[in-house]
């Protein structure tokens, strides 16, 4: 595998859980493809019937609020959000390789593509090995549970309390 030209890190980043699907904001794919995002989406909207809601949708405020508050849009003083912001699901990021057809945009999809593979093969393997560890706890006695307890508590991602807005 060659150099890639965007370290998969910095995708990894980009990615993110919105309705409970993985998925990427135009602005973040623009960034990657080195285009405006408003020239990405004159594309996609040119090309409407490629997009399903299952590859894109659009955000509706409340959820940009909300991405606005863990500070994955970060805003410059006096700026505001025109426009509600389009998500490309991982079928989208894919079909997104049809529309714009620079080499940079090919090279990029590729390896977006990939690191969308290796997420969902770390979420399969967390969820097996989270199997084979309650297969174990039910086969050992009791004075194992405290190991495995303390396991799956690691396992566990701790949840963020929300916010609460105003008084």
């Amino acid at each position: 595998m060659s150099n890639p030209i965007i370290p998969s890190e910095l995708i990894e980043s980009k990615i993110y859980f919105i309705r409970d699907r993985k998925v990427m904001l135009d602005r973040d794919l623009a960034e990657l493809y080195n285009v405006e995002t408003k020239v990405l989406n004159q594309a996609v909207k040119r090309n409407l019937a490629r997009f399903p809601e299952d590859f894109m949708f659009q955000l509706i405020a409340e959820e940009v609020l909300e991405i606005s508050r863990s500070q994955i849009v970060t805003l410059k003083r006096g700026q505001n959000i025109k426009y509600l912001p389009h998500v490309f699901t991982e079928n989208g990021v894919a079909m997104l390789s049809s529309i714009l057809n620079s080499e940079r945009a090919i090279q990029v999809n590729i390896q977006i593509m990939r690191t969308f593979t290796k997420i969902r093969e770390m979420l399969i393997s967390h969820k097996d090995l989270k199997q084979k560890i309650e297969e174990m706890e039910k086969k050992y006695d009791s004075q194992f549970k405290i190991v495995f307890n303390a396991i799956k508590e690691l396992m566990t991602s701790p949840e963020k309390p929300k916010r609460k807005i105003g008084f």
